[in-house]
């Protein structure tokens, strides 16, 4: 018979079978399917990839690169080798006495260099008279301090409260440190500059005047550096924790096996084989730079330039002025 009291309801969801439940487990908005969204038709998403280059051609980057190592190791004609141009310090101050100076100063100049319309803003930092006295305690603090400074004036910028729209980036992306090529082991000064360098900026290391050792010579010396540097646990440019995927991994690795680069420099042209080369003539020949066979150059300058010049720019921002600004901050947060 009927009832006039409500029928009692279970609040418990009615059982299902065991196989309808395990499907029920995954939620139905997230259905699996493919990664990426099929097209039906060009929508144009690629585009995007020539308005970034029309915009970086009209605006130019800047890349500031820092050389350092004693006189009479090639710094300046490295430099000019490496964009093919006259930009060196002193190349661009003719006529003045080339003295060594008392104490390290750090000499800057900036040129506009502009190939198939990309305008890049070059600024090269020469440091003349590091490790050149007799007593070269501390000789990198002028070095470290000017490093800082330029991440203290782009942290200024930028935490303004009207800010420009484009920073002005003088932040150092690259040291080129010259090692002398004495074919026996680093010297307690290149470890410690080494070592307190490579916490703040990215240091490339190379062997300077690499036509002064035999390749045997060569080889041996390159050898021990990579141990040196692996003793004492200095980071130098590229990094391993910094690799972001395998392909890049492979890439540094292959880097990081040449790595000191074996660099000779030289701003005269010769005539080799009907073609006109840079390199250095000496009684038995012509030591071609651009040559992978005669020195590792060509290597240098696909690093600094070819493949990893954003690279560079990115782990400056990212990591070394990232940790600076951090530290800068915590300072000011201080109570007094």
């Amino acid at each position: 018979g009927s009832s006039l009291e409500p029928e009692e309801r279970s609040m418990e969801p009615p059982a299902v079978p065991e196989e309808e439940e395990e499907e029920e487990a995954v939620p139905r908005t997230v259905a699996p399917g493919p990664v990426g969204c099929q097209l039906f038709g060009y929508v144009g998403i690629e585009a995007v990839l020539d308005q970034m280059k029309i915009k970086t051609m009209k605006t130019g980057f800047e890349f500031n690169i820092m050389v350092v190592g004693q006189s009479g190791l090639g710094k300046s004609t490295m430099v000019n080798t490496l964009f093919k141009s006259k930009v060196s310090r002193k190349s661009s101050q003719p006529g003045q006495e080339e003295r060594i100076p008392k104490t390290v100063q750090l000499q800057s100049i900036t040129h506009v260099i502009e190939e198939k319309g990309v305008k890049m803003k070059l600024t090269v930092t020469d440091t003349p008279g590091f490790g050149d006295q007799i007593n070269n305690e501390n000789c990198w603090d002028p070095i470290i301090k000017y490093i800082n400074e330029q991440y203290e004036r782009y942290l200024r910028e930028e935490i303004l409260i009207t800010r420009k729209r484009k920073i002005p980036d003088t932040r150092v992306h690259g040291c080129v440190y010259f090692v002398p090529p004495t074919g026996h082991w680093l010297r307690p000064l290149d470890l410690e500059f080494m070592r307190r360098l490579s916490k703040i900026v990215n240091v490339v290391p190379v062997i300077a005047k690499a036509d002064t050792l035999t390749l045997e010579e060569r080889a041996e010396f390159k050898q021990r550096i990579q141990g040196d540097l692996k003793t004492h646990a200095i980071s130098v440019y590229p990094q391993e924790d910094f690799d972001q995927d395998p392909e890049d991994r492979a890439l540094n690795d292959r880097i990081r096996e040449k790595i000191p680069f074996a660099v000779v420099g030289a701003d005269q042209e010769h005539q080799v084989n009907g073609k006109r080369v840079l390199g250095r003539k000496t009684k038995w020949g012509i030591i071609e730079v651009e040559n992978p066979a005669h020195c590792e150059f060509p290597l240098l300058r696909d690093l600094l330039i070819r493949s990893h010049l954003q690279d560079l720019k990115d782990i400056t921002h990212n990591v070394h002025y990232e940790s600076y600004r951090v530290r800068r901050l915590n300072e000011s947060n201080q109570p007094g």
